[in-house]
């Protein structure tokens, strides 16, 4: 009996290591199929409607009991929560990228608790006690988290285990390497706003699989209407049967649609902190996967602001934790997926769940 009462409390934890290492997987394989030429706006079209085609039968056939009445207005918020939650933040994060690597990806996600609780209070969904100590430490840890973003943004620093030359093409790869900060640092800040709108949507809206199903539908849409129009070569919308191809499923199945129902079951039996304490392993994840299969070099920069925003994501976690005025809103994630997730809808939604 006791060792069957191990196993099944062994279950979340393997289950969040295995979120983290899709989502992460997520982000390698984008990474790998867009160093081959293939447009990251093309990427995001296909996998969202795929994942669409998986989840809005299940949505319809499983849960047509729960599901309120659809209504134009509530229509119009899912149309506006994937414009921020799809056609700004999946396409600056895949564009970001591009520029840089998954290991930067992972840093710079663990700023979205620090852009969260701004919105929050901003939107006085958190109350903010200046002489509370509670309050002193999310102040703290928010601006400690900003400062290691920065750090990991515009500090590259020299390569471990090697020598770095001020070459041409170094200053290239440094150049890249901040657009490709920023690109994230604008989809860290989008997903904080999708957090802040789709926890107001939840509260008269509970079908959570109902809402991701239209998220990921209108976010097909609207991507696929900003890629006719950016992407002029017919030929990027032919996919290649290889990374490309299991790249868009890898996506649209563990990215969202795998990962999305672990979260849910992992925050149902642990809570959304204990959801939330994972994030900061995909950091070490990233980086792995990154050196084994795209050759990437670790740099100082890199390693310096990750742990300075693990630490400020700490201390925002904590305090929130502690704050029992600070469980105001039932949010789930997001990838990709996807990403994980966590993949982007992402890699997303333990993010969100700092918000519970």
């Amino acid at each position: 009996m006791g060792l069957r009462k191990y196993v099944l409390e062994s279950v979340p934890f393997v289950a969040m290591v295995m979120v983290e290492s899709l989502d992460v997987g997520l982000t390698t394989l984008s990474k790998a199929a867009m160093s081959r030429g293939m447009s990251h706006f093309v990427f995001v079209v296909y996998s969202n409607a795929l994942a669409t085609f998986i989840l809005l039968p299940f949505s319809f056939i499983f849960e047509r009991h729960k599901r309120q009445p659809l209504s134009f207005s509530l229509l119009c918020k899912f149309f506006l929560l994937s414009l921020v939650g799809i056609t700004v933040m999946q396409n600056c994060v895949f564009t970001g990228i591009s520029y840089s690597s998954p290991t930067l990806g992972s840093a710079m996600s663990n700023v979205i608790p620090a852009f969260t609780f701004v919105l929050a209070v901003i939107f006085r969904m958190e109350k903010l006690d200046i002489k509370s100590s509670r309050s002193q430490i999310k102040i703290l840890g928010t601006v400690v988290s900003i400062a290691g973003a920065l750090i990991v943004t515009l500090y590259k620093g020299s390569p471990i285990g090697g020598s770095q030359s001020a070459s041409p093409n170094t200053l290239k790869e440094t150049s890249n390497w901040v657009i490709g900060g920023l690109f994230l640092a604008t989809a860290s800040l989008s997903l904080a706003v999708w957090n802040t709108a789709q926890a107001a949507i939840l509260k008269g809206y509970p079908s959570q699989s109902t809402i991701v199903a239209f998220y990921c539908l209108f976010g097909t849409i609207q991507c696929a209407i900003l890629s006719l129009i950016v992407v002029r070569d017919p030929n990027a919308w032919r996919l290649k049967p290889d990374i490309e191809l299991v790249a868009i499923f890898y996506s649209a199945i563990f990215g969202s649609v795998v990962t999305f129902s672990v979260l849910t079951w992992c925050i149902h039996k642990k809570g959304p902190v204990f959801v939330a304490m994972f994030k900061p392993v995909g950091i070490a994840i990233a980086a792995l996967m990154g050196v084994i299969f795209l050759g990437d070099t670790l740099h100082v920069g890199s390693i310096i602001g990750a742990l300075v925003i693990v630490i400020g994501f700490y201390a925002v976690l904590w305090a929130q934790s502690k704050d029992k005025n600070g469980e105001y809103h039932k949010v789930d994630r997001p990838s990709s997926s996807s990403s994980s997730q966590r993949s982007l809808l992402q890699s997303r939604h333990e993010e969100t769940s700092i918000l519970e």
